[in-house]
């Protein structure tokens, strides 16, 4: 089968027009319905949170996600359609969840989320595309979503093989996929082959601390990525992107933000491993430019075990309010965590396991009082996946039912 966006394999797709390794096995749950091809998929993490040290905290929470997408053949074109939410204003809370050195959002409207990762809306995605190739490896496509992810970074940590299985979010969210959960966002593009460029204008304003609504805004900011798949292992991509004004508490700055990323996907005898190498760079207008880095892994060993690990560097300029005399410096922070997710049921209703994550930070001297030298934090979480057992594109799909689409 192949992709929305153009003449390829649907493996190759990824969270809004984002593109991964061809090589992805794809999960979720694949039917039909007359004409329409269509997927549903999602997860729930319930976690035991310690954060220690005196900026840390206890907690636990649930974070979840659900989708549901579709497309059918309309002319001599392609149109798809996605719906995803969140419960995580309901199960986490405006203000989330605790995670040493995070930074972005406010949960008030007043004061900025420092040392934990804000929820995502209830409203993730509902997007609308349509392609139509132009010949044999050529296609255009548009792309709309209210809210949808604009061409900018990598695909979004939640939807990527080498860090889904990890529950927390990366530091560097904000200097690479924060992103993808934007109010209004339009992007263009053309497929040649393995290569893909596309340009999106969209609403440069991250979510505010109203995590129920739709928020309409100007589409005032725009982004351009370019992506080569050079073989189905590989997906390479670079992307700019001028933010106008995308932190609700700093209404005069915008960001001009850079990034560009390498991923490989690999099978292994008993499973798939991925890995991931992506920088970001935010350059505020005016203000400082910090940069952030992450490598992330992933080993999924068949039936039951995933291993994953991360590692983080970044420049944090964010890690202070205002009323302190420490606001708006920088510190370079370092983050390496390791897991495991032991999955032990499997219905159809989805699949059930058990995971832990261990996270150390390094921290420079500056910090040490601040977070009591360098934390050691744990998270220990139950999941439950919905989706079949994952399959690779290569794979002939069981009869009446529709080829797998990508794996989120």
């Amino acid at each position: 089968m192949m992709g929305l966006l153009g003449p390829y394999p649907m493996s190759r797709e990824a969270s809004g027009t984002s593109w991964q390794p061809e090589a992805t096995p794809m999960g979720g749950k694949h039917f039909t319905r007359g004409d329409w091809n269509l997927m549903t998929h999602g997860f729930a993490n319930v976690a035991y949170d310690h954060q220690p040290g005196p900026r840390g905290d206890d907690d636990v929470f649930a974070a979840s996600m659900g989708m549901l997408m579709g497309h059918r053949m309309v002319g001599a074109g392609t149109f798809g359609w996605r719906a995803m939410v969140s419960l995580d204003p309901i199960l986490i809370g405006k203000k989330g969840y605790p995670l040493l050195l995070q930074t972005g959002e406010t949960a008030d409207g007043l004061t900025p989320l420092i040392d934990h990762q804000h929820p995502h809306d209830l409203f993730m995605e509902l997007a609308v595309s349509y392609s139509r190739p132009l010949a044999a490896n050529n296609a255009w496509f548009v792309y709309f979503g209210l809210p949808g992810e604009p061409a900018l970074a990598p695909p979004a940590f939640m939807h990527r093989f080498s860090g889904v299985d990890n529950p927390e979010a990366p530091l560097g969210h904000h200097w690479l996929d924060s992103s993808h959960i934007t109010f209004g966002v339009l992007t263009g593009g053309y497929v040649h082959g393995n290569w893909k460029i596309e340009a999106s204008v969209f609403n440069g304003r991250e979510p505010d601390q109203d995590r129920y609504d739709i928020e309409l805004h100007s589409l005032d900011s725009t982004a351009v990525r370019v992506s080569y798949n050079p073989t189905p292992n590989w997906a390479l991509q670079i992307s700019r992107a001028r933010l106008n004004e995308p932190e609700q508490l700093e209404p005069d700055v915008d960001i001009d933000r850079t990034t560009a990323s390498v991923a490989y996907h690999r099978e292994i005898a008993d499973g798939d491993w991925q890995a991931m190498l992506a920088w970001g760079r935010n350059k505020k207008n005016p203000g400082l430019t910090t940069d952030a880095w992450l490598l992330e892994s992933a080993l999924h060993l068949a039936p039951a075990w995933t291993l994953f690990g991360r590692f983080e560097s970044g420049e944090k300029d964010e890690l202070f309010a205002d009323d302190s005399p420490r606001h708006g410096q920088m510190f370079q922070v370092d983050k390496l965590s390791i897991g495991a997710v032991r999955d032990f049921s499997a219905t159809r209703f989805g699949t059930f396991g058990v995971g832990v994550v261990i996270s150390q930070h390094v921290l420079p001297a500056g910090l040490d009082e601040v977070y009591g030298g360098d934390p050691l934090s744990t998270m220990v979480f139950l999941r439950w996946k919905l989706e079949d057992a994952m399959q690779h594109h290569s794979e002939t799909p069981p009869a009446n039912v529709a080829a797998p689409e990508k794996r989120h």
